[in-house]
């Protein structure tokens, strides 16, 4: 392809394609456009904007319609030209034959009524839980006819809500020539190609809006929460278990703390994480004395049963806790790695400004999920884990009291 033309220097232009390295095993888009132009001409909105052009001597721009910026103009011969871009942008795409005024195709996205499929990855809860509301957002705005690849738990957990959307395990999908596709997900090390602003500078969930282009209030996802309540006494839920050591609660008293208090206020204590202990080399986190014991890898519509009927949760910046948020019950969220505003809003956020915290939203930090014990700025010193360490049992114990007081008064 000849004669790439840069508009403004601050645009990122289109690019010839070339097979990407993605954080996530997303769903790949089909290997050609799905959409047949004229002369031969092949396009669609998989992955950005694609066009794939014949022999011959061709003119293509690549147009924001929604503001009129020209992204991209180029002469080529045969080839491709994608744009930079893979979120949303309502695309137009022109092509002309050599010196021709009269554009040949001349094609701007509009998804109503179209096939479209949205990848999320897999292997996660809370992400997905924060996410997915977006979705359903996109589709209702667009009136497309949406499918989702996503895990198999999920699924299950969400389809019965969703009877509009198709879903399916990513090996699975139904519609493998989609208009066009969209990947939501974690994008790392500054990436502006699918994502237009960094996740850290808006909350990880919240970046699925503006990924697809829709409103970023955050909205939890619909749940069955339907089913009977099995336990008569006043009980809380507690989950102290996550995927890296920074996400922990490492304050080495605070879970006892925070359990026996609870009894005191006349609570059973469930501990409902996956595992009853979790870890690597000599650190392992175990579900603190005094909880009951309701661990285990159970479908996660019996843990929203279980959660639906809790006075309260209190967790960690992880799944659970997402879960619990998206159960409709108050949620003590617990996090020092983390920001406050990384997380959907609680009036219970449990947080210490009293020494390192934020690494997670920091712009001059790379999260490592590598690296089980991550701590990019005093690991291996006796500040590591300060954002955590520094969050006391007597901190949250009056952040449950004020929250015991409120449902009571009720």
């Amino acid at each position: 392809m000849t004669g790439i033309i840069p508009i403004a220097d601050n645009i990122a232009v289109a690019s010839v394609i070339a097979e990407e390295s993605h954080p996530y095993p997303f769903v790949c888009a089909p290997a050609q456009p799905t959409i047949q132009g004229p002369e031969g001409i092949l396009y669609d909105f998989n992955d950005g904007a694609r066009v794939l052009l014949p022999q011959g001597r061709w003119r293509v721009a690549l147009l924001d319609d929604d503001s009129g910026n020209i992204l991209f103009h180029c002469e080529s011969g045969a080839g491709w030209v994608t744009s930079a871009k893979k979120y949303f942008v309502r695309f137009r795409i022109q092509v002309w034959r050599g010196d021709e005024a009269i554009p040949l195709l001349d094609e701007t996205l509009s998804l109503k009524d179209r096939d479209v499929l949205i990848s999320f990855p897999t292997g996660t809860l809370g992400d997905l839980l924060g996410w997915f509301q977006y979705a359903e957002r996109f589709r209702l705005l667009h009136e497309c006819r949406l499918e989702c690849a996503m895990a198999q738990n999920i699924i299950t957990l969400l389809e019965g809500q969703y009877p509009e959307i198709r879903f399916s395990i990513p090996d699975a999908i139904q519609h493998r020539t989609p208009y066009a596709t969209y990947r939501v997900g974690l994008f790392f090390g500054g990436n502006t190609t699918h994502q237009p602003i960094d996740f850290r500078q808006a909350g990880f969930h919240r970046i699925a809006g503006h990924i697809l282009g829709v409103d970023v209030r955050e909205e939890a996802p619909r749940l069955n929460l339907n089913a009977s309540r099995t336990i008569t006494e006043p009980y809380v839920c507690i989950g102290v278990q996550s995927t890296c050591q920074a996400k922990f609660w490492n304050n080495g008293h605070g879970w006892a703390e925070v359990v026996m208090h609870l009894k005191k206020l006349g609570y059973r204590v469930l501990c409902i994480d996956r595992d009853p202990r979790t870890g690597q080399g000599f650190v392992w986190n175990h579900i603190p004395y005094g909880a009951e014991d309701f661990t285990g890898n159970l479908p996660l519509q019996e843990r929203v049963d279980l959660l639906r009927h809790a006075s309260f949760f209190i967790g960690l910046a992880s799944g659970l806790s997402w879960l619990a948020w998206a159960a409709q019950i108050p949620v003590v969220l617990i996090s020092g790695f983390s920001l406050p505003g990384a997380e959907f809003y609680t009036p219970w956020r449990v947080f210490s400004s009293h020494g390192c915290s934020g690494c997670w939203d920091s712009l001059q930090e790379t999260f490592d999920h590598r690296d089980y014990f991550w701590c990019p700025r005093h690991k291996g010193t006796d500040r590591q884990y300060e954002c955590t360490r520094l969050i006391t049992g007597k901190q949250v114990c009056g952040v449950m009291d004020r929250l015991h007081a409120q449902l009571q008064d009720k």
